[in-house]
């Protein structure tokens, strides 16, 4: 097991280095998620169909 950090630890990096860190981070999250593809016709209707059910049931 690693020791936890101490307070040095977390001094070691900047704030302006850490802010670089989690913009590259981010940029690199968003260049590898690609957003998911729009349902066909037939299967948005369906999936309205099982909302509207659901809500009724209710």
């Amino acid at each position: 097991m690693m020791p936890a950090p101490t307070d040095s630890d977390l001094d070691q990096i900047d704030h302006k280095t850490c802010r670089y860190i989690c913009d590259a981070v981010g940029e690199r999250l968003q260049q590898n998620m690609r957003p998911e593809p729009a349902l066909s016709s037939r299967l948005q209707h369906l999936m309205d169909e099982l909302r509207r059910r659901e809500k009724d049931q209710h």
